[in-house]
């Protein structure tokens, strides 16, 4: 892989070729305050919190959306830097709500970050009055627009990693929001409630409901379907209270589907089986896995030729294999089908 060799804030740096800025940066160890730069989506270049100063280039250009060159010499922080990010920052919170306390994404909010690194404690600028209503539709996650930086994350991994396009810029300068087509409530969208735009979102605007701060992460492998995302489940005591992509998984590099997100509950369903069950007498009873393996056995053994296998989806190609080959090779019968079929 080339590389290439430039200057930032006085520090050689080597970057990958077709780095920007603020990757090479970033990359680097070097913190450049931004909103809607993101390493899944193309260069947006809308919030200019990211701006530089770059030999050679007049103004102050958005680092993300400037390829690294070879000899280049960035400056991240200066006066003129420091006073126009400020006033950034400012312009952004005079059109957002300030409970932060009581936000979701509180401590988690790269607009908090942003502002504390730029230095502003306060308002400089008179909130803004328009009051938005909170869609509340989706069973998973809470529209919120009054929090919005209107930064595009959510539109555009919408567009460009789901390829499903549910929600847009909706209306025209001061009135612009996020919103869906006819403007109406996200579960009457073409959402397929992924949780891709909750995940992105960089305030509060998007968040799923009923979030809690986790203990500790967990790492493991989504057992919905035989694609084998990778997962990192949100773990509070004994109590698995969310899930979000791996982005070190090769299978998902980070995304998720509607299932893979949200549909972990079932781990601490009071009705879950943890231990097998053998039917004496009618009823149900705890068994040891060497007492219902051996009836389980003994049962298929009376069966044999006389047997069909149901594939699933939810298994691997090796799972399914393997049991299509038990089928033909241990109960002699070539009956094996799949649920997709149907």
């Amino acid at each position: 892989m080339s590389t290439i060799n430039l200057t930032i804030d006085g520090r050689a740096i080597e970057a990958r070729q077709g780095m920007t800025v603020l990757e090479a940066a970033l990359a680097a160890g070097i913190y450049i305050p931004n909103l809607c730069a993101d390493p899944d989506l193309r260069p947006f270049g809308a919030c200019r919190l990211c701006i530089v100063e770059v030999e050679g280039i007049r103004g102050l250009p958005a680092s993300c959306t400037v390829p690294a060159g070879d000899g280049m010499v960035v400056r991240t922080d200066s006066p003129l830097l420091e006073t126009t990010r400020r006033t950034l920052v400012s312009l952004l919170l005079a059109d957002h709500a300030d409970d932060c306390l009581a936000c979701a994404k509180n401590n988690r909010c790269s607009l908090q970050t942003a502002a504390a690194y730029v230095g502003v404690r306060e308002r400089r600028f008179p909130k803004a009055t328009r009051v938005l209503p909170v869609d509340d539709s989706n069973p998973f996650f809470t529209y919120d627009m009054n929090k919005c930086i209107l930064c595009g994350k959510c539109v555009r991994v919408c567009d460009e990693v789901q390829g499903v396009g549910a929600i847009s810029f909706v209306n025209r300068g001061y009135d612009t929001k996020i919103g869906t087509l006819m403007d109406r409530p996200i579960i009457s969208s073409l959402c397929e409630s992924c949780g891709q735009c909750e995940a992105k979102c960089p305030v509060g605007a998007i968040t799923a409901k009923n979030y809690q701060q986790p203990s500790r992460k967990v790492k493991t492998v989504c057992s919905y379907c035989g694609v084998g995302c990778g997962l990192l489940l949100h773990v509070r005591g004994s109590k698995v209270i969310a899930a979000e992509g791996d982005r070190e998984s090769p299978v998902n590099r980070g995304s998720l589907c509607v299932k893979g997100r949200f549909g972990y509950e079932y781990v601490n369903h009071r009705d879950r089986l943890t231990r097998p069950l053998i039917r004496r007498d009618g009823v149900l009873q705890e068994a040891s896995w060497d007492e219902a393996l051996e009836l389980v056995a003994t049962k298929l053994a009376e069966h044999r030729g006389k047997f069909a296998a149901l594939a699933s989806a939810k298994c691997t190609n090796e799972d399914n294999y393997v049991l299509q080959k038990f089928t033909r090779g241990v109960m002699a019968t070539n009956n094996v089908d799949h649920c997709a079929r149907i």
